[in-house]
């Protein structure tokens, strides 16, 4: 199951379909496998071999893609960060993943350049960038100069590295988690079916393939040979324009972009009739907003509830009208249970922590046994989220164990209560979180972002949050306006980082 024969598979079989789609660029299978294997075989003169780290440091765009898939040939491991890493926190995931060489551009050059001293793992001409002038080996030259010619046949086993991708950090340090190539073709397989992706799909993606995410769709495009559309960043009328232009049909987002696109001006179901599945990832999308998107878009939404480190559930379209607050069933060969506290199978309806086990586990976190033997005990991995199975087998996303806000003795779930913020026609997202209280220990505050500043003031909208939440103990002590949220890479909402502030110091209050 080695990834990188793909990509010359569907040179050969279907050499002139368009494989990808980057602004002004259009490739063919033929071409683009003509540009990953100049790659390939520049990274080999470079003296980079099997099991060799490669990390790239780079925006969304052609390099980036050709990386993934040249790396993968030549059976090195692919190493993605974000482009917002800087200073110690860039120097700690090149250290730990035993990078031995950078593909970056000139954005990132100075931080490298401020750190190298201390990456002794990388020699100086591996460290390559896509812009010219810099310092750095030349991409373009480097390609420039190389075969188009396949690579020399390196012998990839099943399990074998793919990538290390590190965890966006949304409760703690990222951790590096580790995909085999058998894993990677477990994506291939499992969301093609999933999603009823064919081999004349057009794919659109516009956020980060940084993000693990991305793999949802990325990875069955390639396995099927269909079009893979890829946008610089998201923007929503672009993305509108985009969909429409090229009939895409499948596209992965996470909940920021489902509500940015809804709230565009340019939104409308003409124009996006071409889609036959939206997925929806990486973190709970409200009811507010799935039967927004669901009446204008029916009979395409999905929604994936897993875990980078290989557990996955999804809600299928056919599903959704009936089971719409569930995240849908384990994917086949895969399975879950909702244990309590002792590690027992809780009753049907009950809370307690998700577990589950699937064909496509992690590896484990690279170089950390102890942590993967934390998270994995007995084959299941401990997701670390609340939710609970209807009677139907249908899995409940109640929330996070962390995000969980104990109120004077009693359980908060922030879910139940933006559930209800959302309903307020001013605001278009919300996140709740737990602050101090001298009195409860912590109480919920509403963080808001508005459609338009002034529709509403903190005050009323705390009013109104007040007199529809179940209970004292849901009720928000502040509602706090904010332009946009901390974000991560992937586009998830960081509350930790909101959060912090207010525990930093306890005598801080609202």
């Amino acid at each position: 199951m080695n990834i990188g024969s793909l990509l010359p598979r569907n040179a050969q079989y279907r050499p002139h379909h368009t494989a990808l789609v980057f602004e002004d660029c259009r490739l063919t299978f033929l071409e683009l496998n003509q540009r990953v294997n100049r790659l390939a075989n520049a990274l080999l003169s470079l003296g980079v071999t099997k099991n060799d780290k490669v990390a790239t440091i780079l925006p969304n765009g052609l390099e980036l893609l050709e990386s993934y898939w040249a790396i993968a040939k030549i059976g090195a491991v692919i190493v993605p960060l974000s482009q917002l890493l800087r200073g110690k926190g860039l120097l700690n995931l090149l250290r730990d993943s035993d990078t031995s060489t950078v593909i970056t551009n000139s954005c990132v050059v100075n931080e490298l350049n401020s750190i190298k001293p201390e990456l002794e793992n990388i020699p100086a001409n591996r460290y390559i960038s896509t812009d010219d002038n810099d310092g750095y080996q030349s991409y373009a030259a480097l390609t420039g100069g190389s075969s188009s010619d396949e690579p020399p046949t390196i012998e990839i086993r099943d399990d074998d590295l793919f990538n290390i991708v590190y965890s966006s950090g949304t409760t703690g340090l990222p951790k590096g988690i580790v995909h085999t190539h058998y894993v990677r073709a477990m994506y291939c397989t499992m969301f093609a079916a999933s999603f009823r992706m064919r081999p004349e799909s057009v794919v659109i993606h516009a956020g980060s393939i940084v993000f693990n995410g991305a793999f949802v769709m990325l990875m069955p495009a390639l396995y099927l040979g269909a079009t893979y559309i890829l946008q610089r960043h998201f923007e929503p009328e672009s993305f509108i324009a985009a969909v429409e232009r090229e009939r895409a049909t499948h596209v992965m987002m996470v909940p920021s972009q489902i509500i940015a696109m809804l709230n565009s001006p340019a939104f409308s179901a003409e124009k996006l009739r071409s889609l036959e599945a939206i997925c929806s990832v990486g973190a709970p999308l409200h009811r507010e907003h799935k039967d927004r998107l669901t009446k204008a878009l029916p009979d395409c939404f999905y929604e994936l509830y897993g875990l980078t480190e290989g557990f996955i559930t999804i809600l299928d379209k056919n599903d959704y009208a009936n089971k719409s607050d569930s995240v849908g069933v384990p994917v086949p060969f895969s399975g879950t249970r909702v244990v309590d506290s002792a590690g027992r199978e809780a009753a049907v309806g009950a809370d307690g922590e998700i577990v589950g086990y699937s064909l496509a586990p992690i590896r484990g976190y690279y170089e950390q046994p102890e942590l993967t033997s934390e998270a994995v005990v007995d084959g299941w991995l401990h997701t670390g989220d609340l939710g609970y199975v209807d009677e139907d087998g249908f899995l409940y996303l109640v929330d996070r164990k962390k995000d969980l806000i104990i109120s004077g003795g009693v359980n908060v779930f922030p879910k139940d209560i933006e559930e209800i913020i959302v309903q307020h026609p001013a605001v278009r997202e919300v996140a709740v979180f737990g602050v101090p209280s001298e009195k409860w220990g912590e109480t919920p505050l509403a963080a808001v972002i508005l459609h338009r500043p002034g529709e509403v003031s903190e005050d009323k909208l705390c009013d109104w949050i007040n007199e529809r939440v179940d209970g004292k103990h849901q009720r928000v002590q502040a509602v706090v306006f904010m332009q946009d949220f901390p974000r991560s890479t992937a586009g998830k909402t960081l509350k930790r980082e909101m959060r912090e502030p207010y525990w930093a110091d306890r005598t801080v209050r609202i």
